[in-house]
């Protein structure tokens, strides 16, 4: 029987590719990997970012319809990428000049967040696991 084994990667698709890159390669810290061209035109289609392991973010280029988000949408929320350290993190975004859209606060799970919008509107929470989360109990 099959099983999941991770989640290989979060694919998004922007409207602006250097204003993309700017916030995850320069302000979250991804290193870009690799880029595939459209196999009908050749023209530039994805360009992935490494964030750990075998896992990536696709950013998809011409992205053209806005989506914002709403609270109470179904669906998608936000993507959520874990880090070592919430503070160094949360600084270096901002030394980036990229505007955190809350500073780190301790959640109800034990672990530290704070969240940011990429370019193009997506929600991220970067979160910083607590030994006492359920997250890392269950782990």
């Amino acid at each position: 029987m099959g099983k999941i084994t991770g989640i290989a990667h979060a694919a998004v698709t922007v409207r602006d590719m250097e204003k993309s890159l700017d916030f995850y390669v320069g302000a979250l810290g991804f290193t870009k990997a690799f880029e595939l061209p459209n196999p009908k035109t050749g023209e530039p289609w994805i360009v992935y970012l490494h964030a750990c392991g075998g896992q990536f973010v696709e950013l998809f280029y011409n992205g053209e319809i806005e989506n914002p988000w709403n609270g109470r949408q179904i669906g998608f929320s936000h993507l959520c990428f874990a880090v070592d350290d919430i503070r160094a993190m949360a600084e270096r975004i901002k030394g980036a000049g990229q505007a955190l859209d809350s500073e780190p606060t301790q959640g109800s799970d034990s672990n530290w967040q704070c969240w940011v919008t990429d370019p193009n509107g997506i929600r991220i929470e970067l979160m910083q696991i607590s030994p006492e989360s359920p997250q890392a109990k269950f782990s």
